[in-house]
């Protein structure tokens, strides 16, 4: 398995995982934080891969249940899949980064999927969420389009991650989100609602709606298990000041 940081494909029961494991240099437990950040999510009504928390020697394992394989007498059928960065047709290196960007991505999905303004609003609420965990590693790498049978349509969601940075003004995603380009704020996130199809008074129910459940994130990482030094830690990545100018 590619990506940063270490992990590994299982077999459990008919299924297949994949395992991610923490870092000896991770500030917190950044398993469980995971796993708390899918269940937030869906509390927001964003689709999420099935996960667990397992404990193996001492240490914390994420299982995320692969959503492109399916288990048959002949073995494991491959589903259709692309990432976001293929239906973008952009570059993969962060610095020739240009087309990164969820009005172009929502465009491209409303061409391919089979419920085009599901796909929109379910992509809506992702971007909105990821803006309010401050998930700033939401590259077009970590969105992607499977197709089990005919139609296409969003996988779903993976790789959640806060990042608790300083700056408490102004926070970017890692793609283009508005008409302030990647500014990771309420009303850039607004600003190119109808891209979404959805009118404007009901994006902005949507992101109110979200708001107060984001609002409730110590609650949902303290019942998975995250400690309260961890929680404090990752605390000022949600709902950021910035957010709301």
């Amino acid at each position: 398995m590619g990506g940063a940081r270490p992990k590994a494909v299982i077999e459990d029961g008919d299924s297949l995982w994949i395992a991610k494991f923490n870092r000896p240099d991770d500030r917190w437990d950044n398993t469980r934080v995971e796993h708390a950040m899918l269940r937030l999510a869906r509390d927001c009504g964003i689709s999420v891969a099935e996960n667990r928390i397992e404990t193996v020697a001492g240490k914390d394992v994420l299982l995320i249940k692969r959503f492109d394989r399916e288990k048959t007498k002949d073995g494991y059928l491959r589903a259709r899949m692309i990432s976001g960065l293929t239906l973008l047709r952009a570059e993969e290196a962060a610095e020739l980064g240009q087309g990164w960007s969820y009005v172009l991505l929502v465009e491209e999905l409303r061409r391919i999927v089979g419920e085009p303004r599901k796909e929109a609003r379910e992509l809506f609420r992702r971007m909105c969420f990821n803006a309010m965990i401050s998930n700033l590693d939401d590259h077009p790498r970590n969105h992607a389009f499977i197709a089990k049978e005919e139609d296409w349509k969003l996988s779903p969601a993976y790789d959640l991650t806060p990042s608790p940075v300083v700056s408490q003004d102004r926070r970017e995603l890692a793609m283009e989100c508005g008409d302030d380009g990647r500014s990771a704020n309420a009303k850039n996130l607004l600003s190119q609602h109808a891209r979404f199809l959805l009118e404007k008074e009901e994006a902005e129910k949507i992101v109110k709606d979200m708001i107060d459940r984001v609002g409730k994130w110590y609650d949902v990482v303290r019942s998975g298990g995250v400690s309260e030094r961890d929680a404090e830690t990752i605390r000022s990545a949600f709902l950021y000041p910035g957010f709301f100018y």
